[in-house]
């Protein structure tokens, strides 16, 4: 009998990342070695040889990574207790940084207690998923601009869901109405979206959970650290933190270090450390990470000197984007999208940028962004001075024109 000839794996992969290319959404990483000393600098490592970038898209918002409180933890805690966790918190991975770190994230947003996970991605697929899965016949309401982690954890959950417009409490409030008050309902949405930069009505969207019954859930990924006297977030800068059932957030973005967490009564965090695979089944993060996220979010509770520098940044960065009429989406807060509309002329736009002005910015394609909206999402922080924004601001005008790119109407900035 004849042998059959085996399945061509390689060539189905291969062209699946062709259809990719072909799309204009094959994403190359860019190799940088970032400058501790010397922010927002940082080395590319070219084919061409290492040469010195200016960054411009990092989500390390504040430059508390390079903070000498937040290394001086790190290092302390690696000699005292090593670089690893040892196992995951239920074995052998419960140290004492970590249970500290709790301690002060609860108290940052007015919680009775919090959990720490090793991502923000998965803290928010293992929260969502545990809560609305301990609830019988839950519904669960999700802003329709929620990030991709948000996203798997109501489909992990297995419950029925509704999808309300982005940031639109009318259509909220009518999928509430349907739903009935008896029924448990758990609203889930962002305080700021980190592409197109705008914040959500919170206050309006917790009058009507209060209204009709529901519990809310919101991520704070990009606002903690940024926001509120003590860097809680928008719920804290807007006083709605007591009316926030879950807050989730993120270590790794304004507070420069690592890992995710929820902060909620302690029935919610007891149901999540006692049921959530994401949770149970991973390893704690290692000691120096934890103690150096700790004297970060010290710092910035009573430190506004980081925020304050920030916001001067963003604001003239926006007001010399506008001044060139490159084309940016208007925002309320500090993500600046500078809009393209097609992801290669948005490749080509970056690659510019590092090529020619030693600039880097990565491009932002699908499915990160719906197609057709492509963009260049710039960040500024308290290191871009008004040399360099100058300097950005010159790169951009040059990539418009050399690349042929529409500007924006400067009677609509």
């Amino acid at each position: 009998m004849e042998e059959q000839s085996s399945y061509d794996y390689d060539k189905a992969l291969l062209a699946q990342l062709e259809r990719i290319r072909a799309e204009g959404r094959y994403r190359d990483f860019t190799e940088l070695a970032r400058e501790a000393a010397e922010p927002p600098f940082a080395i590319h490592r070219a084919k061409s040889g290492p040469r010195r970038v200016t960054v411009w898209c990092s989500n390390d918002y504040l430059g508390m990574s390079r903070h000498p409180k937040v290394i001086g933890a790190a290092c302390e805690a690696a000699r005292a207790m090593g670089v690893g966790a040892g196992g995951t918190r239920n074995i052998s991975g419960n140290h004492a940084p970590i249970v500290e770190l709790e301690s002060e994230l609860a108290d940052l947003h007015g919680k009775a207690a919090a959990l720490v996970f090793s991502s923000g991605y998965v803290s928010n697929q293992a929260a969502i998923a545990a809560i609305a899965g301990a609830l019988p016949g839950c519904l669960i309401l999700s802003d329709a601009g929620n990030h991709n982690s948000m996203i798997e954890g109501i489909r992990q959950a297995g419950c029925e869901k509704a999808i309300f417009r982005h940031n639109d409490p009318a259509h909220l409030e009518t999928l509430l109405k349907k739903a009935g008050e008896a029924r448990p309902k758990l609203i889930v949405f962002e305080s700021l979206y980190s592409m197109d930069g705008d914040i959500a009505p919170i206050h309006a969207i917790c009058d009507l959970a209060e209204r009709h019954g529901a519990l809310t859930y919101v991520d704070e990924v990009h606002a903690v650290g940024m926001y509120g006297p003590r860097g809680a977030g928008i719920a804290e800068r807007d006083a709605a933190l007591g009316r926030i059932d879950v807050i989730e957030g993120t270590l790794a973005k304004g507070f420069g270090c690592h890992g995710g967490y929820i902060a909620a009564s302690e029935t919610v965090i007891d149901l999540v450390r006692s049921t959530a695979p994401g949770f149970i089944f991973t390893t704690a993060l290692p000691p120096p990470v934890i103690a150096a996220a700790t004297a970060s979010i010290r710092h910035l509770k009573g430190s506004s000197a980081e925020r304050e520098a920030q916001a001067s940044a963003v604001a003239r960065l926006k007001a010399a984007l506008r001044d060139c009429a490159i084309p940016i989406l208007a925002s309320p807060s500090h993500i600046v999208p500078v809009m393209m509309g097609d992801p290669f002329r948005c490749k080509a736009a970056s690659d510019r940028l590092i090529e020619r002005h030693s600039i880097y910015v990565q491009p932002i394609n699908y499915p990160t962004v719906p197609r057709g909206s492509e963009r260049l999402r710039v960040t500024a922080g308290p290191f871009h001075t008004p040399a360099l924004t100058a300097a950005f601001a010159e790169a951009l005008s040059e990539t418009w024109r050399a690349l042929g790119l529409p500007l924006a109407r400067r009677d609509a900035a």
